[in-house]
C-alpha cells in the first residue's frame, strides 16, 4: 500500500512539471510568431521611418525573439549555472565568426567585381 501512495504522490509533481513545460512551449510559440509577424509587417508596410530606425527596431525584435527562444524553448534562464552561459557564449562566437566571414567574403567579391 505504501508503494501506491508513493507512486501517486510522485506522479503529481511530474504532471505539474509537464503542464508548465507545455505552457512555456505554447507561450514561446505565440511570442515567436508575434515577433516574426511584427518584423515582416514593419518591412512590408510603407511607414515614414528612416532606414536606420527601421533596422534598429527589427534588430530589437530579433533580440527579443532570441530571448524568447532561450527562455521558452531551451529553458535557459538568468538563474542557471555556468554551463548555460558557456553554451550561449560559444554559440555567439560561432555566429560572429559566420556572419563576419560572410560579410568579409561578400565585401571582397564586391571589390573584385567592380568595374
Amino acid at each position: 500500500m505504501t508503494e501506491t501512495v508513493k507512486s501517486a504522490s510522485h506522479e503529481a509533481p511530474v504532471a505539474d512539471q509537464e503542464r508548465r513545460e507545455f505552457h512555456a512551449y505554447v507561450w514561446g510559440l505565440g511570442l515567436a510568431l508575434l515577433l516574426t509577424v511584427a518584423a515582416f509587417a514593419l518591412v512590408s508596410k510603407t511607414l515614414p521611418l528612416s532606414h536606420v530606425l527601421l533596422l534598429g527596431i527589427i534588430g530589437a525584435l530579433g533580440l527579443l525573439q532570441m530571448a524568447v527562444h532561450f527562455r521558452c524553448f531551451l529553458h535557459i534562464g538568468f538563474r542557471r549555472q555556468r554551463e548555460d552561459l558557456l553554451l550561449i557564449l560559444f554559440s555567439t562566437l560561432l555566429l560572429i565568426i559566420m556572419v563576419g566571414g560572410t560579410i568579409w567574403i561578400m565585401a571582397s567579391l564586391a571589390v573584385r567585381m567592380a568595374p
